[in-house]
């Protein structure tokens, strides 16, 4: 079967799994190489949904480039897969953002802890799908447990009301971010992320003409094949120029 230049080399192990969080467990999914050795860890936050495929799909696609990804739900109670998006707003609503960084401290304690048999000692990715990447930022901004963030279709504004906002964030966060947008977006528009930009200089940005929200998803209507293709191949590039590299085993 042939293999796109995107998709990685290694050959991989992935299920779910339940991940420790607070007293507690959170539906899960993990994927790494099926090779011996310790590789550099990657958490993947999900958007507005919580868990879905397209999220396993992407710890899948990291495990094939030499990362141990992890996903969580971000909700105690996960969504039922026909949740409407009325339904989900009022969860993400519901979720504090403190709460929410405490939670990624914890995912975060499993991969360099509870996962270290597979892990490469030191700071760790983040890849946050929409809803997620708001959550990323903050974390990036916050903590100092990230070496590189990748943000997809994350909001960058609306979000006045809550404790912490992204525009503060994006002047704050010191690490490498790539964000990756669409120009059709009909949630977040260009303009915005030209401020993000102006925010967050020294991070990459790149607007993806012809794209709408949920372009690199293939289950979503917006599909755009050539941007999610291209998005799909500077997420890990960019993850192993700021991660700890591989370090294999003789055995």
């Amino acid at each position: 079967m042939a293999v796109l230049p995107h998709e990685g080399t290694y050959n991989i192990l992935f299920h779910s799994y339940a991940i420790p969080v607070g007293s507690g467990f959170r539906n899960g999914y993990l994927a790494r190489p099926d090779q011996v050795g310790k590789y550099p860890a990657v958490i993947v936050l999900p958007g507005i949904f919580g868990l879905r495929s397209f999220e396993k799909d992407l710890v899948r696609q990291l495990a094939r480039h030499g990362f141990v990804a992890i996903s969580f739900d971000p909700y105690a109670s996960p969504l039922p897969s026909e949740s409407t998006l009325d339904e989900a707003v009022s969860a993400y609503s519901a979720l504090d953002d403190r709460r929410a960084l405490t939670d990624i401290d914890r995912a975060i304690d499993f991969a360099v802890g509870g996962a270290s048999d597979f892990t490469v000692s030191g700071p760790v990715g983040m890849v946050g799908v929409d809803t997620g990447g708001r959550f990323g930022l903050l974390y990036a901004a916050d903590r100092r447990r990230l070496a590189g963030l990748v943000v997809i279709h994350a909001p960058l504004a609306g979000d006045e009301q809550r404790m912490l906002t992204v525009r503060d964030a994006l002047e704050r966060i010191l690490i490498p971010v790539l964000g990756l947008y669409g120009a059709n977006d009909e949630h977040i528009p260009s303009e915005g992320v030209d401020v993000a930009a102006d925010l967050n200089p020294s991070g990459r940005w790149i607007v993806y003409e012809s794209a709408g929200h949920g372009f690199m998803d293939p289950d979503s209507d917006s599909f755009q094949s050539g941007a999610a293709s291209d998005a799909s191949s500077r997420i890990p590039k960019f993850l192993s120029a700021s991660l700890p590299q591989p370090e294999p085993s003789d055995y």
